[in-house]
């Protein structure tokens, strides 16, 4: 197993330990994807995962730059379109692993236009 998929399983796992329901992994639209659609209550949240051995390289939530949530907005909005939903709250989490150490960052970024 990819250490990527491996990550994004114990994403999924910490979620699903939060009473989170899981709606989609790797949903794609085109070239864009996104890591976990999560859902509680009326709350849906849109989760990218990165990971990194170290924070030589600086924190891998910092990986999450401009182009990234610009993707990821879109990627949401199509989600939301192809499965008719309307009225639930929404954000958009990033899940870190820095030596297998999971950090959780809720509603890390606001939608882009």
């Amino acid at each position: 197993m990819k250490t990527g998929q491996t990550f994004e399983r114990l994403a999924a796992a910490f979620f699903e330990q939060n009473g989170f329901e899981i709606l989609q992994r790797n949903w794609r639209t085109g070239r864009r994807e996104i890591d976990l659609i999560v859902k509680k209550g009326n709350l849906i949240a849109f989760v990218e995962v990165k990971s990194a051995s170290s924070k030589k390289y600086g924190h891998p939530a910092n990986r999450v730059d401009e182009r990234k949530v610009a993707n990821l907005t879109k990627a949401a909005q199509q989600y939301l379109i192809d499965n008719k939903i309307e009225g639930c709250d929404l954000r958009f989490d990033v899940v870190t692993f820095v030596n297998g150490k999971l950090e959780h960052f809720p509603d890390a970024f606001p939608a882009t236009d």
